[in-house]
C-alpha cells in the first residue's frame, strides 16, 4: 500500500512538515507493508509561504523590515519559477508570533513591514507576488502594507495620518500618487484561507480582532476604521472592499490589497495543490492520510484538508482525516469527503497538554490506523 500523507499545520503545537514526519514514523512503525510519501500542505496560513518555496526548489532572500510595531527585524521571502516570482509570507514580517502576548494590540500594529518585504521583492525585478496572509497580528486593512509602497492616507487637511489603523476614523484620502509604479507591472495572487468579508458580524475586526489582542471597546473602533478605509478606497479605485469574498483575511489586509493594487484573491489549498503539482503525487496513492488540529464544519469552507478530501474524492481514492479535535456527532458534509475522522487524543487532558503531546498522538494514531490495515 503507498500511502500520500498531506497533513496542514497542527496550530500552536506542530507545523505541517513535522505532522507529515509524525504520520510516516507511526504507519512505519506498523504491521502495515506499506510505503509513505509526505506532502505537507498550506492553505494560506502561516508557513505556507515556505513550503511552496521548498516544493517549488526555489531560493530564499534576507531582508531587515520592521515588525508590526515598527522594529528592525531580519526577515526573508522567497523565489521561484527562475526568479519571475516572489513568495511573501505576511507572517514573516507582520506576523503575531513576533510580539509578546502583552503587545498585542490591532488598532497600532501595522503591516508596514510586509510592503518592505515586497518593495525588496521588487527590487530583484520579479514580476509575480505570491502572498501568503495568515498569522498576522494586524486588522489594519493592509494600510500598511500599502505606506511601505508609497500610498499616502491623508486626512481632511491634506495631513498623513500618523497611526495606523487607530486614524483611519479620520481618513478623507488616499493618495496613490507615490505609489511604486513597479508593483503595477506584476500580477498579485493573495492566498486566502478564510471567507470572511471585511465589514460586519463575521468581519476582520469583529472575529479576528479579539484574537489578535483587541478588546470589546477596541473593536468598534477597528469596525468604524475599515469601514471608512472602505468608502475612500470605493472613492478612489471604485473597488468596493467590503464586498469582496475573503477580503476580511488578514484584518482586512485582502480587501486593501484586492481595491488599491488589483490583486486576486484565491483559495489558498486549492492554488497551493496546484502550484505544488499534488494531483501528480495523488495519482500514485492508494490511500490519502490527512488533518490538521481541528476538523469540523468549517474545515469544509476552503481549509487545507477539505482541499486535500477533495482531490482524492475525484479520483475516488480513500481518505482517513486526523485531528486534535472532531464533532462528536457524524456530519454529513464531512462523511462525504473523510471515510474515517480520528481524534488523536488518548486522555482526557487540558488544552496545553493536548498541544505538547500532538507528535506523540498522531504517531500512536498512525501506527494504529496502520495496524488495523494490516488485519486480514
Amino acid at each position: 500500500m503507498h500511502i500520500l500523507i498531506a497533513p496542514n499545520a497542527f496550530k500552536n503545537s506542530l507545523d505541517a512538515s513535522a505532522a507529515a514526519d509524525a504520520i510516516e514514523d507511526g504507519f512505519l512503525k506498523s504491521r502495515l507493508s506499506c510505503s509513505c510519501e509526505r506532502f505537507p500542505i498550506g492553505d494560506g496560513g502561516d508557513g505556507t509561504g515556505k513550503l511552496i518555496v521548498e516544493k517549488c526548489r526555489g531560493v530564499i532572500v534576507n531582508a531587515e523590515v520592521s515588525d508590526p510595531l515598527g522594529r528592525k527585524i531580519p526577515s526573508s521571502f522567497g523565489l521561484i519559477d527562475n526568479g519571475k516570482t516572489a513568495v511573501i509570507e505576511m507572517a514573516e514580517a507582520s506576523g503575531i508570533r513576533l510580539l509578546s502576548q502583552e503587545e498585542l494590540n490591532p488598532l497600532y500594529a501595522s503591516s508596514f513591514g510586509t510592503g518592505e518585504l515586497i518593495s525588496h521583492a521588487l527590487d530583484e525585478g520579479v514580476t509575480k507576488l505570491v502572498i501568503t496572509m495568515g498569522g498576522s497580528a494586524t486588522v489594519d486593512g493592509a494600510t500598511g502594507i500599502l505606506k511601505a509602497l508609497g500610498v499616502r492616507f491623508l486626512d481632511a487637511e491634506g495631513i498623513d495620518l500618523k497611526e495606523l489603523p487607530a486614524g483611519l476614523i479620520a481618513l478623507e484620502r488616499a493618495d496613490l500618487s507615490g505609489l511604486d509604479r513597479r508593483i503595477m507591472d506584476c500580477e498579485i495572487v493573495v492566498l486566502c484561507d478564510v471567507e470572511n468579508t471585511l465589514l460586519g458580524d463575521r468581519g476582520s475586526a469583529t472575529v479576528f480582532g479579539p484574537q489578535k489582542g483587541a478588546s470589546e471597546k477596541d473593536v468598534p473602533l477597528l469596525e468604524a476604521s475599515l469601514r471608512r478605509l472602505r468608502d475612500v478606497a470605493l472613492m478612489e479605485t471604485g473597488k468596493d472592499m467590503a464586498s469582496v469574498v475573503s477580503g476580511g483575511t488578514a484584518g482586512g489586509a485582502a480587501a486593501g490589497l484586492y481595491a488599491f493594487l488589483n490583486a486576486r484573491l484565491v483559495n489558498g489549498i486549492d492554488y497551493y495543490l496546484q502550484i505544488t503539482e499534488f494531483d501528480r503525487a495523488l495519482k500514485n496513492a492508494d490511500l490519502v492520510v490527512t488533518g490538521e488540529g481541528s476538523i469540523d464544519e468549517q474545515t469544509l469552507h476552503g481549509k487545507g484538508p477539505f482541499g486535500v478530501a477533495r482531490r482524492a474524492k475525484e479520483r475516488d481514492m480513500p481518505v482517513i482525516g486526523v485531528a486534535g479535535k472532531i464533532p462528536l456527532e457524524s456530519h454529513a458534509g464531512l462523511s462525504k469527503y473523510f471515510d474515517v475522522l480520528l481524534p488523536i487524543g488518548n486522555e482526557p487532558c487540558d488544552i496545553a497538554s493536548a498541544m505538547m503531546g500532538t507528535k506523540g498522538n498522531l504517531v500512536r494514531t498512525s501506527e494504529q490506523i496502520g495496524n488495523l490495515l494490516a488485519i486480514k
